[in-house]
């Protein structure tokens, strides 16, 4: 990482960590999934990060709007129910806004993220407190914007951002859902943490220990 960048090759590194995280935590992902949705969500990430890895590997890119226009096709492509195109949308919002460049600095990627987040809310229509992804993907882009513009350095401004996914991830439990397959179980929803909330909570950690490398 350069100083207060993340470099192409970090962003890569940033997909091949969450890629990991997803993989090992594939096995409690569906767990979650399991009491309150379709049981799929863990192997559904797994399947469609693993595709976008080999995408990635087999088709270097130049650029990260490139880059990210290859991920979110990907996870469209390749993971059924609502993650594909979540998560697929967010990708592709982020490369967009962050354009045909080889790095960003905080400012740059702030707005990239910002703008994945209001694509995930454009596409499934959720708000805050609906026990879905948005719930830690606020939260941690919100935190990330405030440490940003306080001036902190790009690790401590994802550390920040993670640890606040984390604390939207553990908000949810006590919802009721409001929106997906969980809805359906109206206040039996309730005592469970949203897989969605949970592996967005990743995401944000693999962003911050790829920064955190040396």
């Amino acid at each position: 990482m350069a100083d207060g960048t993340i470099t192409l090759d970090q962003l890569i590194a940033w997909l091949r960590r969450f890629t990991e995280l997803v993989t090992e935590n594939r096995g409690y992902l569906t767990e979650l999934d399991s009491a309150i949705g379709d049981a799929d969500h863990g192997a559904n990430m797994a399947r469609g990060m693993a595709a976008v890895m080999e995408k990635i590997d087999g088709a270097p890119t130049e650029s990260a709007d490139a880059l990210f226009k290859q991920v979110g096709m990907t996870l469209v492509s390749s993971v059924g129910g609502a993650s594909g195109p979540l998560y697929g949308t967010f990708f592709l919002r982020f490369g967009g806004t962050a354009g045909p460049v080889t790095e960003l600095d905080s400012a740059t990627l702030a707005v990239a993220l910002r703008a994945g987040f209001d694509g995930v809310i454009a596409r499934g229509k959720a708000e805050p407190g609906d026990k879905t992804m948005v719930d830690a993907m606020g939260p941690a882009i919100d935190a990330f914007d405030t440490e940003a513009t306080d001036g902190a350095d790009l690790a401590a401004t994802t550390t920040g951002a993670f640890a606040a996914a984390e604390m939207g991830r553990d908000a949810t439990e006590p919802l009721i859902a409001r929106k997906g397959r969980a809805s359906y179980l109206g206040d039996r929803s309730a005592g469970h943490l949203d897989p969605g909330a949970t592996s967005t909570a990743l995401l944000f950690q693999a962003l911050a220990e790829t920064v955190a490398l040396p």
